[in-house]
């Protein structure tokens, strides 16, 4: 019998805690794939958010670090700087990267830090309630806008990708969308291309990924995939925004 696919080497065998639908699973298991196919696992540091995905070293096989709401570029600054051997990635949610870790990812993407940030954005600060996230978009509901966030009194939504890309030592900024399975084959192209951005030493790179929320958004996963593929990605449109190659 021919193996035609098997769990990657550096994804943990056990069962998920996420909810249905939730993409962080899915992420996990591309970044396991790629660490496998670029031989790096050895030399991997991976940064561990507070958020749903604050287990997230239960699942990845790599080194892994904790550190305090919003603070992993920091800290993966230190890391890289400390080993600038390994390849060190900060995995973060849009409440943790684009509200309290706010000017700790806007330094390190200012000063070029040679680390890769993959943010995971469901557009809603999940672990917590649901509560309206930086990202959140306009009209839409939360548990602190029942009646859909308001630009007057809440402003608009972030976006992230657009706005790391001004900075002139960032290398690699791009957002993709979990989707179908087209989608999801451009976000396993987008994480490879941030790592590899690191490996070759030229400087920070960013990946956003539009990531779906059943549980908060009120939506069946399949709908709610649909969700991310459409409205939300007309709100967040997936693209390069910065590319070194380019």
């Amino acid at each position: 019998m021919t193996t035609l696919y098997r769990r990657p080497n550096a994804l943990i065998d056990r069962v998920t805690h996420y909810c249905a639908g939730c993409g962080h699973g899915i992420v996990h298991r591309i970044l396991a794939e790629l660490i496998d196919e670029l031989e790096i696992r050895e030399r991997t540091i991976g940064m561990a958010p507070v958020g749903c995905a604050v287990v997230a070293y239960n699942y990845l096989d790599v080194d892994m670090c904790e550190a305090p709401h919003g603070r992993t570029p920091a800290v993966a600054t230190g890391i890289k700087r400390a080993r600038p051997d390994a390849v060190v990635f900060s995995y973060q949610g849009d409440g943790d990267l684009a509200a309290i870790g706010t000017a700790e990812i806007i330094h390190a993407a200012n000063r070029g830090e040679n680390i890769t940030v993959i943010f995971i954005n469901n557009a809603v600060y999940a672990m917590t309630g649901g509560q309206m996230a930086p990202t959140t978009p306009d009209a839409a509901r939360s548990t602190t806008t029942p009646a859909g966030r308001n630009p007057e009194n809440e402003g608009h939504p972030l976006k992230v990708a657009e706005l790391l890309s001004n900075f002139d030592r960032v290398a690699y900024s791009e957002r993709v969308a979990i989707g179908g399975p087209g989608e999801i084959r451009q976000v396993k192209r987008a994480l490879k291309k941030g790592l590899r951005t690191q490996i070759e030493g030229k400087g920070f790179s960013i990946v956003e990924v539009l990531s779906p929320c059943p549980v908060h958004w009120r939506m069946r996963p399949e709908d709610a995939f649909a969700h991310c593929a459409g409205p939300m990605s007309e709100v967040f449109p997936p693209g390069v925004y910065k590319d070194w190659e380019k």
